[in-house]
């Protein structure tokens, strides 16, 4: 028989301990849970991108994609439970894209790599994408439109727009004219 001093400890697991760490797994969590409600298609991915940070934040797991939460030594106590925490966000993630995408990226290692390949192929912001939100703004009417319907509609656009060009700033002391290119467009 094994000594209860052999038993690993079920400190920050799902079993017990310090739900605020980030390798504790909830008993409610499973590796078919949905995070999003509607799946990522290739259409809408900073939408899509937005909703997916929000639920693991929620969950304490941003850390898993972003790599603030790193895989710990081999020798380590927690390797197990980080691999099973690690395991659970990417199944978390491939359950909230299509199957086409999801076969696409399916043999990635974690989950920091898996979110850095869909950041990669999805996160492109272009003048065309641009020029099409800008053209959606100054094409779009009241018309028949409730006004709550119609302020939806722009509020979105703008947020889209105000997300797009985010990418395009920076803190620094610039001397290439980008600045001064950004304040105009706004």
């Amino acid at each position: 028989m094994i000594g209860a001093e052999n038993i690993p400890s079920t400190e920050g697991t799902s079993t017990g301990g310090d739900a605020s760490s980030a390798l504790y797994v909830h008993p409610s969590d499973s590796p078919g849970m949905v995070l999003v409600s509607v799946q990522f298609d290739g259409i809408g991915y900073r939408s899509w991108r937005r909703g997916v940070m929000r639920a693991l934040s929620v969950k304490n797991k941003l850390g898993f994609i972003d790599g603030s939460c790193g895989k710990p030594t081999a020798n380590l106590p927690q390797l197990r439970q980080w691999q099973h925490c690690d395991d659970m966000v990417t199944f978390w993630i491939l359950n909230s894209l299509t199957k086409e995408i999801s076969d696409s990226v399916e043999y990635v290692n974690d989950s920091v790599e898996l979110w850095k390949e869909l950041e990669d192929r999805y996160d492109q912001t272009n003048r065309a994408k641009l020029y099409q939100i800008q053209k959606e703004i100054n094409d779009l009417t009241q018309g028949n439109l409730d006004i709550t319907v119609y302020y939806t509609r722009i509020k979105k656009l703008w947020e889209e727009l105000n997300t797009l060009n985010m990418r395009n700033q920076c803190s620094c002391t610039c001397t290439c004219g980008a600045k001064d290119g950004l304040h105009k467009a706004e």
